[in-house]
């Protein structure tokens, strides 16, 4: 299981819209609002990290008032 946090850009007044929308999606643990150069940093879970990809890629960024995403996975040290 690979796991990251997305970092999520919006348009001015869509990320509520778009943490709707991500809170909808089976892979997502958490998703939350925040302050400073993102608006919602969302947490992710995928089986493989090309499944992560996909996600991101597919559906995330594909998601209407989405402006830029980095998307950090999570590692074990």
């Amino acid at each position: 299981m690979v796991q990251a946090y997305i970092l999520v850009q919006t348009e001015v007044g869509k990320a509520g819209t778009v943490t709707e929308a991500i809170r909808s999606m089976a892979e997502t643990v958490g998703v939350e609002n925040v302050t400073g150069p993102y608006d919602v940093v969302a947490k992710v879970q995928a089986e493989t990290l090309d499944e992560l990809g996909r996600l991101v890629v597919a559906r995330v960024q594909e998601l209407p008032g989405i402006t830029r995403t980095l998307t950090c996975p999570v590692v074990n040290v």
